[in-house]
């Protein structure tokens, strides 16, 4: 990746939590892990429903004294509010920061999310020039990065479907957090229905669907030339098999796979096995 200078990413807000029982409080309610979790440190997780869908996910960035939350703002208002409800007697202080903002960068930790985005860090707001939606867009894209407000809105998706788990963003090796036993439930069945996959298509745009004789699924999100795309993994590896061509909006579009999304597809097509979700 070329050196990147420090710039602010669009349409996110801070999330502070501050006090003593910060850990514990996310411990017992998100998905990620915060044990032996280091100041400076970052880590993807996020609160579900009790059905196991997404509220909202964020990148958590371990202070001296608590967390905050790289969250998108639309996102951070019902985050906090669900947050306290939970916190009871809990020592923390919960609230949206308006000085700061979530930046990218080679001053940064990295991204735990992908080895093929920036560093991610927190800054005081208006301390670096801000980056558009569409500079953002052409490095979160093809990285396979779905975000809230773009590729799904709240309690829309389960984790899985925007890839949460091969991300690092679920630990189901933890104790409870909310929508834990959905979670766990899928994993150990481990047929997936929906996952986000990347495209390779030009001129391509949101909400246009994808074909592979029929359709498997729409385009979330698109820049120049990459898209986000929320497929049917069975139908798709299926219609590929057969020798469709995959099309989105009547142009051809080429899929990327990593190992473990082919290894999905595979799987998908075994017989007497059922996709969930």
């Amino acid at each position: 990746m070329p050196p990147m200078e420090t710039r602010i990413v669009p349409n996110r807000s801070i999330l502070v939590l501050d006090g003593p029982d910060t850990l514990a409080l996310l411990e017992r309610l998100v998905t990620n892990n915060t044990q032996n979790w280091q100041a400076g440190e970052a880590r993807y997780g996020a609160l579900l429903t009790p059905q196991g869908k997404v509220i909202a996910d964020f990148i958590a960035h371990r202070t001296e004294t608590g967390a905050e939350l790289d969250v998108a703002t639309n996102a951070a208002g019902d985050l906090s509010k669900r947050l306290m409800m939970f916190r009871l007697r809990a020592k923390v202080e919960i609230a949206v920061n308006g000085r700061l903002a979530a930046a990218i960068g080679d001053d940064f930790p990295a991204d735990p999310r992908s080895a093929d985005l920036p560093g991610r860090g927190v800054v005081a707001t208006g301390s670096a020039p801000e980056l558009t939606p569409e500079e953002w867009d052409a490095i979160r894209i093809p990285a396979g990065i779905a975000e809230w407000g773009s590729d799904f809105q709240g309690a829309d998706v389960f984790p899985w479907e925007i890839n949460m788990d091969r991300m690092g963003g679920v630990d189901l090796k933890k104790g409870c957090f909310v929508g834990q036993e959905v979670v766990s439930r899928t994993h150990r069945r481990g047929k997936i229905r929906k996952r986000t996959y990347v495209l390779h298509a030009e001129n391509i745009t949101p909400a246009q669907e994808v074909t592979a004789g029929n359709a498997v699924g729409e385009v979330t999100s698109a820049s120049a030339t990459h898209a986000l795309a929320r497929l049917r993994t069975d139908r798709l590896a299926r219609a590929l098999e057969d020798g469709e061509t995959l099309s989105a909006a009547g142009k051809p579009a080429e899929l990327e796979t990593p190992d473990w999304l082919s290894n999905e597809m595979a799987a998908s097509l075994t017989d007497g096995n059922e996709s969930l979700a």
